[in-house]
């Protein structure tokens, strides 16, 4: 039987007004992160929630956009984590999912973790594996703000599914680990950056965790994109490893990285209920398996997937005065971008840190136009959209219009 456990959250601050208010008021004193790092981040507008049942792959896998039936398999040979004394041999990478409406609109993102099983790794004692798992649990990191939402529309769905789902937020944080100073061809998983480990022959955290119950956490390449960095995440109690006083900074900081590498994150940079995920780049961010068969909202998904045209996109944007210097503080979500010479709308603004933002922009008029693209009611900010790097050659103006054509 489903069981389903909901625990009072404890905040330093109100999320969704801090997220929406905070941002407009604190800015990095380095605009240029690319020239920084590492870095990491607690990210204090995330929180972690536990699924655990027998049910737990097939009750997921009709829900979210992605295929978690991996989750569910042994381990092969490929792993995630470079092997080291106190750490199991195999692990299994996370997964980045969404949650949409039945129209296929988007209503909730997770990072999907599944903890090494027992027989993947040493006992306690650090001298053979342990027993196999009775029944399987995964950790879902979500956005904060929207987590109540989230447990009802899980329980809406539950049916007669065995699982049980509770928050982990008391127990479990979410950190993001990113700078322009992280090797682009570092392995998956850093071996430095391992975690609290199995066994007990090497411990980064320098004491031993070979006899306790907070096993095995450890840093992952970001399953989006590997510009993104690592995530992870760890016991509330611990630091996670190679999160050094120097090395943490405020959330802000990891919201100015995203916004540079184009990424929104959350269902308030998302609007939930109203997004498609296609526009918001998710097939790109590895958040989709198109083979995987039936899901809430999959119909739409499929269908525009297919027909291979999306005239839209969340971009990177850059705010300028008229000589071309970065504005910063004047620009707020929501805001209107326009064609200058015409006045018409070219997209909206979604997320804005000082002078960078994300915005949903027709890709015509972003990349293809040669008029400049203004704030409606600000016509002395100038937006310059910005097509990054990880954007495969597909999403072009030109291969768009060649595929509406055909």
């Amino acid at each position: 039987m489903f069981q389903f456990t909901r625990r009072t959250l404890q905040y330093t601050k109100p999320i969704t007004q801090t997220y929406l208010k905070t941002i407009k008021n604190h800015y990095s004193q380095n605009p240029h992160l690319k020239d920084v790092g590492p870095m990491a981040s607690q990210l204090k507008t995330r929180t972690v929630i536990r699924i655990r049942g027998s049910d737990t792959v097939k009750f997921l896998q009709g829900l979210v956009t992605n295929d978690v039936r991996k989750f569910g398999e042994a381990v092969g040979e490929k792993t995630s984590n470079v092997p080291t004394p106190n750490l199991s041999s195999v692990s299994i990478p996370p997964m980045y999912a969404a949650m949409l409406t039945p129209q296929g609109r988007f209503l909730y993102d997770m990072f999907l973790y599944r903890p090494s099983w027992p027989v993947e790794k040493l006992d306690q004692s650090g001298s053979r594996p342990g027993p196999n798992p009775d029944e399987l649990e995964l950790f879902a990191d979500v956005d904060g703000s929207v987590v109540d939402e989230l447990f009802c529309t899980l329980k809406k769905y539950r049916l007669r599914s065995k699982v049980e789902i509770e928050s982990a937020g008391e127990e479990f944080l979410c950190w993001q680990r990113f700078g322009g100073n992280l090797s682009k061809d570092e392995r998956t998983d850093e071996p430095e950056a391992s975690g609290i480990g199995y066994g007990g022959a090497v411990d980064r955290l320098g004491s031993s965790t070979a006899r306790g119950g907070k096993l095995g956490w450890q840093w992952y390449k970001d399953p989006r994109l590997d510009c993104l960095g690592f995530r992870g995440i760890f016991p509330a109690d611990t630091t996670p490893p190679l999160v050094e006083a120097d090395k943490e900074t405020d959330e802000q900081n990891y919201l100015l990285w995203r916004l540079e590498k184009g990424v929104a994150e959350g269902s308030i940079e998302i609007p939930k209920g109203e997004a498609i995920p296609l526009e918001y780049n998710f097939a790109g961010l590895n958040a989709i398996s198109f083979d995987k068969g039936c899901y809430v909202g999959q119909e739409l998904i499929a269908r525009s997937h297919h027909r291979g045209v999306v005239r839209k996109r969340l971009i990177p944007l850059r705010f300028l005065d008229d000589s071309g210097k970065e504005l910063e503080q004047e620009v707020a979500p929501r805001s209107e971008v326009l064609v200058a010479a015409s006045g018409k709308k070219a997209g909206t603004v979604t997320t804005a840190l000082g002078s960078r933002g994300l915005g949903l922009l027709r890709l015509e008029e972003a990349f293809k136009s040669p008029d400049t693209l203004v704030i409606k009611g600000h016509e002395g900010v100038k937006v310059e959209p910005i097509r990054p790097d990880w954007w495969p050659s597909e999403w072009s103006v030109d291969n768009q219009q060649d595929r509406a054509a055909a």
